[in-house]
Formats: structure tokens, C-alpha cells, sequence
């Protein structure tokens, strides 16, 4: 599967333009699947490391990424990876947050940004509240004509779930730990946050 587009991808535009304008060098993509959005990212930066625990989606990538020297896949959970401690200047996380704890990853990922780093999330967040399903409600026909529009691939081969948290504690819990964090609602039913590292 050399390319394609989902409701995850159709956010990668936002991290690659992301990249061009602030010029990181040094980018993790945590939960990184079988590797499309490294494969996008490596010919903007010096390095791409990526952090999954599923063997399948990790061979796929392996086989994606192969040639790309400036490549480097971690087979493990980000909690608890080996990565480069010297840190990053743009950790993503793209569908992959609601698979974990989000306070124990979030706060590894604020201690290995770089002074000045980004902190991109594309995230997916239970509905629950009145204003969580009207929105929902409200976007569905967009989403829908962008998904048949792009010819949407649902099933990419890797693990889904649902999330287990909604936005009100996803504000709360990035405002405790990442000061200054925006989060905004997107279409596709994701909701989009970033967060700057400040300069020490």
C-alpha cells in the first residue's frame, strides 16, 4: 500500500506544513503504524524516528521505509521506548493517544521536546456531551463527501480503538501539563491540539 487517504492522513498536510514554516530537524511520530506519515516527513528533516508496538504494522513500515537512512523504527510501547534523550523538535501523534495513558505519554513527550519544539496531536475523543454529538451531527456531511471525494481507505492493517476519554478531559488534562496547549475541534471527527515547548 503505497498511498492513501483516511480520515487520520487527511491531517498529515497540517503537520508537514507545520514543519516547512518552523524547520525541525528531528522529528518522533509516536504510534507510527506502517509508516506513511515518516515516509512524507524524511525528505523535510534530518531524521525520522518512529515508536510502534504492533510487529505487523512495524514490518510494514520497515518495508515502507526502507532506503531511507534518516530512518529509525523503535518496537515498542512510547512509554517505555529507548529514544534519543537529546530530544526532538516535533513529536506527533496521529490516532495514536487514546491508545495509552494520555497523562504518562503526554508528559514524556513535554520532557523530550526541545526548547521551541511542537507538540502536534491528532486525536479522536469519545463523544459524550450534548455539544460533542451536535458537532458530530454537524460535520457528518462534510465528512462523508471528503471520504468519497478521496476515495477513502478505512482499513490501513493496524490496531483500532475506541477512545476512552472525551474533549472536556482531554482540555483538562493537556491544560495541567502543557501549559498554553490549543485544541480545536476538525473535521473527521478528530480534534486537533498543539502545543509549543517554551524557550528555556
Amino acid at each position: 500500500m503505497d498511498d492513501y487517504w483516511n480520515h487520520n492522513t487527511a491531517y498529515h498536510r497540517w503537520i508537514l506544513r507545520t514543519v516547512e514554516r518552523q524547520g525541525h530537524r528531528d522529528v518522533l511520530d509516536v504510534g507510527c503504524g506502517e509508516g506513511l506519515l515518516l515516509q512524507r516527513l524524511a525528505p523535510l528533516v534530518s531524521t525520522v524516528t518512529g515508536v510502534e508496538p504492533d510487529a505487523e504494522a512495524l514490518e510494514r513500515a520497515r518495508v515502507r521505509l526502507a532506503g531511507l537512512p534518516t530512518a529509525r523504527l523503535v518496537p515498542d510501547r512510547f512509554e517505555q521506548a529507548a529514544l534519543d534523550e537529546a530530544g526532538y523538535d516535533l513529536i506527533t501523534f496521529v490516532a495514536s493517544l487514546h491508545h495509552m495513558e494520555p497523562r504518562r505519554a503526554l508528559s514524556r513527550a513535554a520532557r523530550l521536546l526541545r526548547p521551541g519544539g511542537d507538540l502536534l496531536v491528532v486525536g479522536l475523543a469519545a463523544n459524550r456531551s450534548p455539544v460533542d454529538w451536535a458537532f458530530s451531527a454537524l460535520t457528518l456531511p462534510a465528512a462523508r463527501i471528503g471520504s468519497l471525494a478521496h476515495h477513502e481507505t478505512r482499513d490501513i492493517g493496524v490496531p483500532v480503538a475506541e477512545p476512552p476519554e472525551d474533549l472536556r478531559e482531554i482540555r483538562r488534562t493537556a491544560g495541567e501539563l502543557l501549559p498554553g496547549a490549543r485544541i480545536r475541534r476538525g473535521l473527521y471527527y478528530r480534534y486537533l491540539l498543539r502545543w509549543t515547548r517554551p524557550a528555556d
